[in-house]
């Protein structure tokens, strides 16, 4: 049985759909497993005048379809509590603390306090000033905020959000949310990378040519429309969880795995990103927006609900990243992602270079004819490592095949594998920012997009330049013919 945990939950927007879909689930599932059992409460706070009763109902219900019988999920539900909240009211906050005050009494959970944003971002700043001004904070335990992306639109406002919120949190107590972080193969990628002696020999610009990071949706915006015409796929994919997975891919070996060590070696990885020119944008990133497919059985971008006619939002971004090290120096990294796509994936492909000294080169070139190799590190929807190598087809001599070695983890142990939002709420619970962005990563990715977001506010796209049930646009593919390189997800080269 876990450790348990003793704690006050204060989400704001609690009658929201995140909070439904997302947060309630997790709880109730660290609840079954035992980091939360008696010693704990949530309060729930959103303009909605709700009962207790009331929002018990609501939670059970979105916990229904999770493990657990109906006695359990309503015993789980008798420790949530509800507040009608309006953010701007000083006399709110002083009725929540009380209420936060008494429950800490009632449940003796330690003077500990999460405070989650499930709210609209620009009400992170004055949720934050009131919890300061109105004196929410204990004194003794611990006290936390958790906010979700998108953390600003841009390094200005990003910076204003994170100077809003830390008058009133230190760095150690903010935890950013980036949910791509909670996947599981995604947070082995540091036990990959640093305990395998034949994998960490070989991570460098001696031996990988390129590195390419996927992260395709077969679904359109749907109801997210409205949002996504504020975004765009470079604020709402790249900016964040592609480049997540890139620092965890390329940055140096850290002294220790721990949270500040981790984080140390990713501000620095993204503070050496190559920050390009108005023209350089043009030449390495690429954007589009998907249309009808083929038969036209589903609609394109523009013909969605609240979706201008004429927008020019982004639902698909490929580009080609470079790192000033020497440990990477000449290897792009090309990051895509995109909506409507063939196929749904979120992988890294790292493509080894050709053997310099090919002994086949003279007599046997003809038939002996090596393939790159590839690591292929599978996040989603099937998660597992593939990598692809050169050998023989039996009974043809010499003659070159490409072979594959696969692992994918056993159908058991996904069936007990934690969700994204049930692993990071852990590690909140336990004090671990492990899975979370810092500000100093904030503040050098949004660096490096604010020059592509710039550029592309300058020039007027060609929009819809794809059609759905495709990999996006021609330019896409060009982007990587230019250095003599292809995808790997979506070509040929898989099959």
């Amino acid at each position: 049985m876990a450790q348990e945990q003793r704690l006050i939950f204060i989400i704001f927007g609690g009658s929201g759909d995140l909070a439904h879909r997302k947060l309630y689930p997790a709880l109730f599932k660290l609840y079954v497993k035992g980091y939360l059992r008696q010693h704990f409460a949530v309060i729930g706070t959103a303009r909605r005048q709700w009962s207790h009763e009331y929002f018990r109902q609501t939670v059970m219900e979105s916990v229904v379809a999770d493990i657990g019988d109906q006695e359990q999920i309503a015993s789980f539900a008798q420790h949530f509590y509800y507040q009608s909240h309006d953010v701007n009211d000083a006399e709110h906050y002083i009725a929540l603390k009380k209420l936060s005050a008494q429950l800490n009494d009632q449940y003796s959970a330690g003077n500990n306090q999460v405070f989650y944003m499930a709210v609209a971002p620009k009400f992170f700043g004055t949720v934050a000033s009131h919890i300061n001004s109105e004196h929410l904070l204990n004194e003794q335990g611990f006290n936390r905020l958790v906010i979700e992306k998108p953390f600003g639109r841009d390094l200005a406002s990003a910076k204003a959000l994170n100077d809003s919120i830390s008058k009133t949190f230190a760095e150690d107590q903010i935890y950013r949310i980036d949910h791509y972080l909670g996947k599981e193969m995604v947070q082995a990628l540091p036990i990959i990378r640093f305990t395998n002696p034949l994998l960490a020999a070989v991570w460098n610009n001696q031996y990988i040519s390129n590195v390419q990071i996927t992260l395709s949706e077969t679904l359109g915006v749907g109801e997210r429309a409205g949002y996504y015409e504020t975004a765009g796929t470079l604020r709402d994919m790249i900016q964040n969880h592609a480049l997540q997975i890139l620092g965890l891919i390329a940055m140096d070996r850290p002294a220790e795995f721990t949270a500040s060590a981790i984080h140390d070696q990713k501000s620095k990885l993204f503070s050496q990103l190559q920050l390009y020119s108005a023209e350089q944008v043009d030449q390495n990133f690429v954007r589009g927006q998907y249309g009808p497919d083929a038969k036209e059985y589903q609609q394109g971008y523009r013909e969605a609900d609240n979706v201008a006619d004429d927008s020019n939002t982004e639902t698909f971004v490929a580009g080609k990243i470079l790192i000033d090290n020497d440990t990477w120096q000449g290897v792009p990294f090309y990051v895509r992602s995109g909506k409507r796509l063939r196929r749904k994936a979120t992988r890294v492909d790292i493509v080894f270079k050709p053997e310099a000294n090919n002994i086949f080169a003279t007599k046997l070139a003809k038939i002996v004819r090596p393939r790159p190799v590839v690591l292929s590190l599978v996040i989603e929807p099937k998660q597992g490592i593939q990598l692809l190598l050169n050998a023989t087809t039996p009974g043809n001599g010499l003659r070159t095949t490409l072979d594959e070695l696969r692992f994918q983890p056993p159908a058991a142990s996904l069936a007990d594998s934690q969700e994204a939002y049930e692993k990071l709420l852990i590690d909140i619970v336990e004090g671990n920012q492990t899975n979370f962005t810092n500000w100093s990563e904030q503040y050098y990715t949004w660096r490096f997009i604010d020059r592509i977001r710039k550029r592309w506010d300058e020039v007027q796209p060609d929009f819809p330049n794809y059609c759905s049930n495709t990999f996006g646009p021609e330019a896409s593919d060009q982007l990587l013919k230019k250095d003599s390189h292809e995808w790997i997800f979506g070509t040929d080269y898989l099959e």
